[in-house]
């Protein structure tokens, strides 16, 4: 900032005036850029490919990859022929309670801190999570680094798909990582239902002060019990009292990405769930309950909370109740 001592008293008001617009100016978008580029102060879980390019010596990718086991594919494979430059790949069936029976439970926080560490992460790193449908797993990694209690991690708006179509950088082969030693976290227990929390929440009812809105993110005839399940020996049927939201519902078909919040919140009228109320999501396994739990958040609701078994575990106990069992 300069003053020219030539002009006359007004006019070096004037200058001082405009050198200092000028400065704010600059300041706030400052502050709007770095707002919008960390996740602590930005209200959005997702990023857009643009901002990560421009920040991706400064972030860490992870390829949070994940199909259904009838896809017959598999996502590491996919993950050394192609990712977005520095990726690392966080394996969900991988990086998991491996004493539990059930697919992809949560792992203790050693064994997370551990795999995390593994991959050359620390736990100040801000962590971009995306996957190569789109939307589809990448949010239960994101969940999954949120229970943890991770600052840093957001989700690639539009995947490795819009990366791609966009002709960003990629990489493929091996990928050579310095291991980091992850500080052991602790668990936020505001984000996870077990089994019998969903069984004291289906006998307490409705008219209980503490009942959560349990909504299941299957498609709707596995929901009804018109479809059988997936997995095979799992009757089909739903939770007493919970609402159904398919998944799918919730993405917006063009873009791949969530719909706009006032469709979305209109959406959770016609399905009678109050977003000031608390609300646990459940699916078959985990994984699509994120994105639906993504979409609650989008619509304003605020004590969500994943049911990590989802109907895998619930539809397996023969005495869960079940609506419409089939």
């Amino acid at each position: 900032m300069s003053i020219d001592r030539n002009l006359p008293d007004n006019d070096q008001n004037l200058s001082l005036e405009n050198d200092f617009a000028t400065f704010w100016s600059v300041l706030s978008l400052i502050h709007a850029t770095l707002t919008a580029y960390d996740c602590s102060t930005n209200q959005s879980p997702f990023v857009s490919t643009g901002l990560l390019e421009e920040k991706l010596n400064e972030v860490v990718p992870v390829d949070g990859s994940w199909h259904m086991p009838w896809d017959n594919r598999d996502a590491y494979m996919e993950y050394l022929q192609k990712r977005i430059e520095g990726a690392r790949f966080f394996g969900i069936d991988e990086i998991k309670d491996k004493n539990s029976n059930l697919p992809h439970m949560l792992p203790e926080p050693e064994t997370f801190a551990a795999a995390v560490g593994d991959l050359g992460i620390t736990e100040t790193d801000h962590v971009v999570v995306y996957d190569t449908v789109g939307l589809f797993s990448a949010p239960r990694v994101y969940w999954t680094f949120k229970v943890f209690g991770h600052k840093k991690v957001s989700i690639l708006e539009g995947g490795l798909p819009k990366w791609e179509t966009e002709k960003r950088p990629l990489e493929a082969g091996s990928l050579h990582i310095t291991p980091k030693s992850y500080k052991v976290p602790t668990v936020n227990k505001s984000l996870i239902r077990n089994y019998q929390e969903i069984i004291d929440n289906i006998e307490h009812g409705p008219n209980a002060e503490t009942f959560a809105q349990v909504v299941d993110a299957r498609p709707e005839g596995r929901y009804n019990g018109t479809e059988p399940e997936a997995r095979p020996g799992l009757p089909s049927g739903h939770m007493p009292f919970s609402a159904n939201i398919p998944f799918p519902s919730v993405i917006d078909k063009s873009s791949g990405a969530l719909l706009d919040s006032d469709t979305l919140k209109k959406l959770c009228e016609s399905k009678n769930i109050d977003l000031d109320k608390p609300i646990v999501v459940s699916c078959g396994s985990g994984v699509t309950a994120a994105i639906v739990m993504l979409a609650l958040e989008k619509a304003g609701a605020n004590q969500l909370a994943i049911y990590d078994g989802s109907w895998t575990e619930y539809g397996a106990n023969e005495k869960s109740p079940i609506v419409g069992k089939k």
